[in-house]
């Protein structure tokens, strides 16, 4: 008698606890999610800011040394898989072929005067700061995939990094970037859907910083 006392006198604890884990299980990703957003607006405010001069002389540049637009918007793969348009300062022709740099026969011959020290520097890259403001990007993640790139969206998928934004610097970036084939690129995407944290995002920013300065990893 005392046994089943002691079960009912349970009972009611183990049913408060279940609701209280599922809300602490669902609380924590929100909050998690809250706070890498937090960080990736404060942090691409403060850039748009620190880099408006030095942005608006590789504009000027770009327009005095090529025929077109400042910015290439491409269309890229998203969170779920959904399309956004991604902007770019433009380094290739107008006339460039609209797939991977890699998938071109000879790429050197689309660049813009200015094309490749924009390229091997990463400045190109800067304009992805709107994308990071207004949300379709973060700081880290994955890096987006063209709409056209069926091969690596269909692997990513798999491994369920469609569910993580995508990246203006992401841990495959750090560990090879272009040098990678595929399949690496999204083993290490994967391994970042598991790391992902505020702390780690930081570590990525910190590599990504030296390997642009050190130029590594860039094949065009």
């Amino acid at each position: 008698m005392r046994c089943i006392a002691r079960l009912c006198s349970t009972a009611p604890t183990i049913k408060n606890r279940l609701p209280q884990q599922c809300m602490q299980q669902t609380v924590n990703p929100l909050m998690k999610q809250h706070t890498k957003r937090f960080f990736d607006l404060s942090a691409a405010l403060a850039a748009a800011i620190l880099l408006f001069v030095p942005m608006a002389v590789i504009a000027v540049l770009i327009k005095l040394t090529s025929r077109g637009p400042v910015l290439y918007w491409s269309k890229r793969v998203g969170l779920h898989n959904q399309l956004f348009s991604m902007p770019k300062f433009r380094t290739m022709r107008l006339e460039t072929p609209t797939v991977a740099t890699h998938l071109l026969t000879n790429p050197d011959q689309y660049l813009t005067p200015i094309g490749p020290f924009l390229r091997r520097s990463s400045l190109d890259e800067l304009p992805q700061l709107w994308s990071i403001c207004v949300g379709d990007m973060s700081w880290v993640g994955p890096r987006p995939a063209l709409f056209n790139q069926d091969d690596l969206i269909k692997l990513r998928t798999q491994a369920g990094v469609d569910l993580v934004k995508p990246g203006l610097t992401g841990w495959a970036q750090v560990n090879g970037r272009d040098e990678l084939p595929i399949p690496q690129k999204v083993a290490f995407d994967a391994e970042y859907l598991k790391k992902q944290s505020l702390r780690f995002d930081i570590y990525v920013i910190w590599l990504t910083a030296i390997r642009v300065f050190r130029r590594e990893g860039v094949a065009h």
